[in-house]
């Protein structure tokens, strides 16, 4: 009876040879989630180039910079926009500062985790969630993300902008 063990341990020992092969390949494949397309060549053709030292086309590791497109290939757009899951995200990091929220939709609804309430505020909900959430946001990367909140003016509402005279605290943004 030791022809089916013999015959298991055939049967794992290959299925653990093809394992670790499709592995290896899988790791060597820069983009393994691209069709093998001419665009997926040329990109990592591209890539290859500017990054292989002594390549006339070779780029420096500081001097790099990377531009996508926000066209969904690396933002994500389901479940939700990248935008509104941030705007939720903020709503909750400021909640504290706005203790009318919690009365007021379609803040409400975000605190309460009601979507379906959220949903049905439409595009004029969502659109006065993200006023109040990037009001006085710029292009300058920051990080992290200050509590908007001290950066409003002292009448703040739900939806107000940042004060004209707040001066400037982060690198390249210019004064107000």
């Amino acid at each position: 009876m030791t022809w089916p063990n013999e015959h298991f341990k055939y049967i794992t020992t290959a299925a653990l040879v093809l394992l670790a092969v499709v592995t290896a390949q899988a790791q060597t494949d820069p983009l393994p989630s691209w069709n093998d397309t001419a665009p997926k060549a040329a990109v990592v053709a591209f890539i290859e180039k500017v990054t292989k030292e002594g390549s006339s086309d070779f780029v420096p590791e500081p001097e790099r910079i990377a531009v996508f497109d926000n066209d969904g290939t690396l933002w994500t757009e389901h479940p939700m926009y990248v935008q509104l899951a941030f705007a939720l995200d903020r709503v909750k990091a400021e909640a504290p500062s706005h203790p009318e929220w919690k009365d007021t939709q379609p803040f409400k609804a975000v605190l309460e985790g009601d979507m379906k309430t959220l949903a049905a505020s439409g595009e004029k909900g969502v659109l006065e969630l993200i006023m109040a959430t990037h009001a006085g946001m710029t292009a300058v990367l920051r990080s992290p993300i200050p509590n908007l909140s001290t950066n409003r003016c002292s009448n703040c509402s739900p939806i107000c902008a940042l004060t004209a005279s707040r001066p400037s605290s982060y690198p390249g943004e210019a004064s107000r």
